[in-house]
């Protein structure tokens, strides 16, 4: 088990530099192993020391999120309009066969078939 109490103990730049190998793709389980911490006091240190609007992978994360909302409420607006429109095909439908036409079909189509 990690160090925790002796990581408390740690300055800032202990931290700054366990953060920037993190950030550089070290794997966090193995590295707080290695330094004796928290794999959640590392993600902790990293929020302390990078503000969140700073970091272009938060950013990205965060723009990619609006893109999924956007897109949600057009699927939501596009299932909305098939489902009105299948409604509208379902009474001409109905007003078609109700009209006497013998369930035959009511017009042809350009070919003539």
């Amino acid at each position: 088990m990690a160090n925790v109490k002796g990581a408390k103990k740690k300055g800032r730049e202990f931290w700054r530099g366990a953060v920037e190998r993190m950030n550089a793709g070290e794997n966090v389980f193995a590295l707080a192993a290695e330094l004796g911490v928290n794999v959640r006091g590392l993600y902790r240190w990293r929020d302390r020391l990078q503000p969140k609007e700073n970091d272009p992978r938060r950013q990205r994360e965060a723009a990619l999120g609006k893109e999924v909302q956007r897109l949600k409420r057009a699927l939501a607006d596009k299932v909305l309009e098939v489902d009105f429109l299948q409604g509208a095909l379902h009474k001409i439908e109905a007003r078609r066969q109700g009209s006497g036409s013998g369930g035959a079909k009511a017009s042809t189509t350009r070919s003539g078939k």
